[in-house]
């Protein structure tokens, strides 16, 4: 016979609830771990994609197959696609597009280390480019994590006198202008729909990667099973499918949780072009990476304390 009070089954039920709540927000959090480990792994394959195919047919390759991906969305997300989210999905394409060209140029130049630790800096550009793009005013918190930032760059690129390596110096700027982008289409999401604006996003840079590879290269097919592994790996699991992990996991973990695990992206990254590439990575390599990891996480925390605040006013 169950004797259990009415009671009783409630806190049985809300213990429940609140486990499967933390096994799904485990689940999100590993999910996310996951996809994190795969964009840290994705300078990796630009190195072997790039030689194959060139860069701009590269970024056709990845984003058309992204989008090809992607577009297979449930018939109720494409109604939301109006002509103001198409000239959006253009406009945040071509930002795309730029700041993809100057990365993936760049990685050809310099160390995926290097690549992953100066690209993960747009944390630390995003206050500034709110600051002159939309008048917010900078945070005195930001400051010294840019500072940090700032030095840990020059140990991992000024090895040879005050000059930066070409290829540091592109990733230098596909890391401002993936700044600009995401502070953008932040701005648009408040009104439009995520995934059919990220879906045009990819269809675009693709179009924008068609045509540049026309124009400046010689379009070809990836050569070898490193070629074709490497733009299905960039553009099915990197662009399509870290994009929907990443939808799917907020649903169910915080913003502060996920910012901290994209801080290992540029770790990730250095690890494997270590292991796999036998990339140098010497003394002041280790202690710019340290910096640029610390400005960029001290700065994650200092943009959520300060929404924090934000909301209590």
């Amino acid at each position: 016979m169950n004797t259990w009070t009415s009671r009783e089954l409630r806190t049985n039920d809300g213990a429940a609830e609140r486990e499967l709540v933390r096994m799904n927000t485990k689940r999100a959090e590993m999910l996310m771990l996951f996809v994190t480990f795969c964009w840290g792994s994705s300078y990796l394959f630009m190195k072997t994609g790039l030689e194959s195919v060139g860069p701009f047919t590269l970024i056709a390759y990845r984003f058309g197959i992204a989008f090809a991906a992607a577009a297979l969305l449930p018939g109720r997300a494409w109604r939301s696609l109006t002509r103001p989210v198409i000239m959006a999905g253009v406009i945040t394409g071509a930002l795309v597009f730029i700041s993809f060209s100057c990365l993936v140029i760049g990685v050809e130049y310099t160390t995926t280390s290097n690549a992953g630790f100066i690209t993960s800096l747009m944390v630390v550009f995003i206050p500034f480019v709110e600051k002159y793009g939309y008048g917010r005013p900078v945070r005195a918190g930001i400051l010294f994590p840019s500072a940090l930032s700032a030095a840990g760059v020059g140990f991992l690129t000024l090895h040879r006198g005050l000059s930066l390596n070409p290829g540091d110096l592109l990733c230098l700027c596909g890391a401002m202008l993936n700044a600009v982008q995401v502070c953008y289409a932040s701005r648009l999401l408040v009104r439009m729909d995520a995934l059919m604006l990220s879906v045009l996003q990819f269809g675009v840079t693709g179009l924008l990667g068609v045509a540049a590879a026309f124009l400046l290269e010689s379009p070809a097919l990836p050569t070898g099973f490193s070629g074709w592994f490497s733009v299905g790996y960039l553009g099915l699991i990197c662009s399509a499918f870290g994009f929907i992990a990443q939808l799917t996991a907020q649903k169910y973990t915080s913003a502060e949780r996920i910012g901290i695990l994209f801080c290992l992206e540029p770790v990730f990254a250095a690890m494997i072009g270590v292991i796999v590439l036998h990339e140098p990575f010497g003394t002041g390599s280790l202690i710019g990476a340290a910096l640029v990891l610390t400005g960029v996480i001290l700065s994650g925390r200092s943009s959520r304390t300060d929404r924090r605040r934000e909301a209590e006013v």
